[in-house]
């Protein structure tokens, strides 16, 4: 009994399998498109920021009566980062070239030390963000004795690899 079922369903699988090809405008096509522009920079990554390559620029700086700061720019360029010494608060200001709408994580990594801190937007408006430590905080003393460099991480754009030179332990120290 089984046999004939079998057999009966023969011409059937036959005609099945000799069913027409699909007409290729009735097919429908696969729709492309282009991925969003992503949100993070992409840049390469070290497994010990030491050896990634300073980032091009110097430093140069400037003191007044209550503040004294040192800039780190591009020739020709604006300041990309800047180390700002609020004499009267003892307070030392750690500013990002870029603009925030709200508090930005910002990691600062040393020869020594790293960490996590918050920036936020410049209150009048100018394109940065500012991170403030007290002049005695031990991280600003790895940032000045740091083997030849330390990185600044801010959230959104590229990591600065930046020379400890002189100008940011006078900085520094002008908030002692």
């Amino acid at each position: 009994m089984r046999k004939l079922r079998v057999i009966a369903l023969l011409p059937v699988l036959a005609l099945a399998c000799c069913a027409p090809a699909p007409d290729p405008g009735s097919v429908p096509q696969p729709v492309t498109r282009t991925a969003p522009a992503p949100s993070v920079v992409q840049e390469p990554v070290y497994n010990n920021f030491l050896d990634a390559p300073q980032t091009p620029g110097t430093w140069t700086y400037n003191e007044g009566d209550d503040f004294s700061y040192a800039l780190f720019a591009p020739a020709g360029q604006p300041a990309r980062f800047g180390i700002e010494c609020m004499k009267p608060s003892r307070e030392v200001r750690l500013v990002r070239g870029t603009a925030g709408t709200g508090p930005t994580p910002m990691r600062i990594r040393t020869e020594t030390l790293q960490r996590l801190i918050t920036a936020t937007p410049a209150a009048d408006g100018r394109p940065m963000v500012i991170a403030t430590l007290p002049a005695s905080d031990n991280l600003l003393d790895a940032m000045a004795l740091s083997r030849g460099r330390f990185a600044v991480e801010t959230g959104g754009v590229e990591t600065l690899y930046l020379p400890a030179w002189a100008e940011v332990t006078r900085v520094i120290e002008d908030c002692r």
